[in-house]
């Protein structure tokens, strides 16, 4: 039982007035440690002379830096235009602007897609890996990296104003209180800037195998504290990081 209504709006008033807290921006993080732990050295130099998705690419950082690295051209997708602008400035001011472009849909074949730090935020994953399998060449890659979990203690992002403060806490009494200092209507947690699915280890491995996808490399990553913990029963609560290497199933690639 999740403490909602008044009693749950009135004590994460009490734990964390929303007049003094601003909620911050996501931290920007280097894709390369991201994209080297599932490929390797080896297989980040091979990203090179590649067309790349960047899918949820954000303000562009990722994307601007595979372009640097060598890659022949970036493709940087995202549904909000506002951090497109920034990503297409940046790109401008990095001189990548030709190998870099920020588009809102595409349909271009790609050799890799890459995805760091989103897919927790999708509304509709299954629709994403859809969209993903049609996009990728027969012979392609997904490289997928994202957390922190929704079992994990700042699962909620944030929402979690103290460690599974959002397992606690029920959506409506979050959600309203989040509406003291975020004015822009939100009343769900998919529905908050950037957006919340509440993905767990279990409903990812349960999309790609529902999925045209199957898992070539799958690495919980273990809160480090945490890390004497980390089992296969105990991941859900002690995973900081899921990385992944996605490729199309052998069933489809024969078929194409």
């Amino acid at each position: 039982m999740k403490i909602g209504g008044q009693l749950g709006y009135r004590l994460l008033r009490w734990l964390k007035p929303g007049s003094n807290f601003t909620g911050g921006g996501e931290p920007r993080f280097s894709y390369v440690p991201k994209i080297k732990r599932i490929v390797g050295d080896a297989g980040w130099d091979g990203l090179r002379d590649k067309t790349i998705l960047d899918f949820g690419c954000g303000d562009g950082v990722g994307s601007i830096e595979m372009a640097r690295h060598g890659a022949q051209k970036v493709i940087g997708l995202d549904i909000r235009r506002d951090v497109l602008e920034v990503a297409r400035r940046s790109a401008q001011q990095a001189g990548v602007s030709e190998s870099c472009t920020f588009v809102e849909e595409t349909d271009e074949p790609v050799d890799v897609i890459v995805s760091v730090d989103a897919f927790e935020h999708f509304e509709d994953p299954a629709a994403i890996l859809r969209t993903m399998d049609r996009l990728l060449k027969e012979d392609g890659l997904v490289l997928l990296s994202f957390g922190p979990t929704w079992y994990h203690p700042r699962g909620g992002h944030l929402f979690s104003i103290f460690p599974w403060s959002h397992l606690i806490f029920s959506e409506k009494a979050l959600v309203r209180w989040r509406s003291d200092f975020k004015h822009d209507g939100a009343t769900r947690f998919s529905e908050v800037a950037g957006g919340l699915n509440m993905m767990t280890i279990k409903r990812f491995l349960d999309l790609v195998e529902n999925s045209r996808f199957e898992l070539e490399m799958f690495r919980p990553v273990p809160i480090r504290p945490l890390r004497w913990a980390h089992n296969r029963y105990s991941r859900e609560f002690t995973t900081a990081v899921v990385e992944s290497k996605l490729v199309k199933k052998v069933s489809q690639a024969t078929n194409q």
